[in-house]
């Protein structure tokens, strides 16, 4: 057990926060692939049209760069601008074959959902172990992710109710939040999963520098905290860190 995982207890910690994408489950590698066919079909098509060269997408650069975590419309309007194209926003309910921001997306969460249902998805057992170990130990749980197929695949891996709270897409468009990289998903899950005592500011700045966060993602996260009044104790879990539990 890693010495910052030793540490974090009901004594200590109100809350723990879980990324969906990359920390419980594998899901980041379906999304990858999903816009990857959904944007080099769409600039293939384009590429036939305009007589340029067709230039696909870069899973390893252009997938963090413009669409990890963020609303698929943002997403698309993020990708398709480094590209210096500007579609029309469109409608939520625009069919997937038509040329929107709108359209797009919801080809790729077309996509995504057949992905899931004809092979599921990787879950990361040591991370699921370790969110049991924490509601054995009374700290509250909540899954954060930015996608609207959260709760599905919850569902299909039977962990829906190892979680206090839920904050998904439908929450980020309902609360009207912005994406990540800003934290305000996380922020408003810890005032969901009211893990709302004040703790002392240089306790989670030290346990955040363990566990990996870069000194610049610690201040968005002390300002995201201060603009939404929300004092409170919480490690967030991002990429790699919580990759341990199966070693």
């Amino acid at each position: 057990m890693s010495s910052w995982k030793s540490s974090v207890n009901s004594e200590n910690f109100d809350a723990v926060l879980f990324n969906l994408d990359g920390v419980l489950t594998a899901t980041f590698k379906v999304h990858a692939a999903c816009w990857k066919k959904t944007f080099d079909d769409y600039l293939q098509q384009r590429a036939v049209q305009t007589l340029k060269p067709f230039k696909p997408f870069d899973i390893n650069k252009d997938y963090n760069l413009y669409v990890d975590g963020k609303p698929r419309d943002d997403g698309v309007q993020s990708f398709l601008g480094s590209r210096g194209i500007h579609l029309p926003l469109g409608d939520p309910r625009d069919p997937p074959d038509r040329k929107t921001v709108c359209g797009l997306g919801n080809h790729k969460e077309e996509l995504v959902i057949a992905t899931l249902k004809s092979e599921g998805v990787e879950v990361y057992q040591g991370s699921v172990a370790w969110v049991k170990q924490l509601r054995q130990e009374g700290i509250k749980t909540a899954v954060v992710s930015s996608n609207k197929n959260c709760l599905t695949v919850l569902q299909a891996e039977g962990i829906e109710g190892l979680f206090d709270v839920r904050v998904d897409g439908h929450t980020v468009e309902d609360q009207n939040l912005p994406g990540k990289p800003p934290p305000y998903t996380y922020f408003h899950a810890a005032a969901q999963v009211e893990a709302l005592r004040r703790r002392a500011p240089e306790r989670f700045q030290a346990l955040a520098e363990r566990t990996g966060l870069h000194p610049q993602e610690i201040q968005d996260w002390q300002r995201a905290a201060r603009e939404m009044h929300i004092p409170f104790s919480v490690i967030l879990s991002i990429g790699e860190n919580l990759k341990f539990a199966d070693s």
